[in-house]
């Protein structure tokens, strides 16, 4: 499991993953989920993965492989015109990979090869957009109503983005509420771990903002987990007594 989470700013994207990917209690590597590719003031598209490690790798893959053929750039990121046509080829490539390991392993492989991607970036001329894009191919975006995306293990972190998130927020403080759902969900989920990516794509700017690996021994996550425990404590003890009696 995992846990990713991309966010819609005012100011442009914020975008966060975890680098866990395990096999049992026994078997826990560290993997990057977030990539990116750019071209210099002309586009930036990031994507952040969950799932089975070897689907959302062999999608990367070939992505990746796409931006290299001078002969692909046609059908790779680095040439379609929209982001929503990036969208739909990225999800036409994760179905097709879906499909066809499942189609190697047999039917009783099915249902172990899904994987969902965050898809985040911004086109010359264009707004930045987020999409999430499902195992079967198909996707949304982001908007007003909901102006953010969580992929992997998102129930312990979200509460913390629903209370906390405003479109017109700095980045500032968009990383620290991003620490403070990731520290929670790490503090209650063994499947999810650090390091963690974090990246900042500012409007128009076609490369990242911000880029930085926050690893165990990070103060300001350090600080974070240990202030955020401290104010939820704080926060529980001054909550009205309840009363057995009336």
């Amino acid at each position: 499991m995992t846990y990713c989470v991309g966010m819609v700013l005012d100011k442009g994207l914020v975008l966060m993953s975890d680098t866990r990917t395990n096999s049992g209690v026994d078997n826990i590597s560290v993997f990057r989920k977030m990539v990116h590719w750019q071209v210099p003031g002309e586009r930036l598209i990031a994507v952040m993965t969950a799932g089975n490690l070897a689907t959302t790798q062999s999608v990367i893959s070939q992505l990746e492989e796409r931006t290299k053929a001078p002969d692909e750039r046609s059908n790779s990121l680095l040439g379609m015109p929209t982001m929503f046509q990036v969208a739909s080829e990225i999800g036409r490539l994760l179905r097709r990979t879906i499909e066809e390991q499942q189609s190697a392993n047999g039917p009783s492989g099915s249902g172990r090869f899904t994987a969902s991607i965050i898809l985040a970036g911004q086109i010359a001329g264009m707004e930045p957009r987020l999409f999430l894009i499902y195992p079967e191919g198909n996707f949304i975006e982001a908007s007003t109503d909901t102006p953010f995306f969580q992929i992997g293990e998102t129930k312990y972190g979200r509460p913390i983005l629903i209370r906390g998130y405003d479109s017109s927020m700095s980045f500032e403080d968009a990383v620290k509420l991003l620490m403070v759902s990731f520290d929670s969900t790490l503090k209650a989920n063994l499947s999810v771990g650090l390091p963690l990516d974090l990246m900042v794509i500012g409007r128009d700017t076609f490369e990242p903002t911000h880029q930085r690996r926050i690893t165990h021994d990070d103060t300001y996550y350090q600080a974070i987990s240990s202030s955020w425990g401290d104010a939820l404590r704080n926060a529980f003890h001054s909550l009205p007594d309840f009363g057995f009696y009336p």
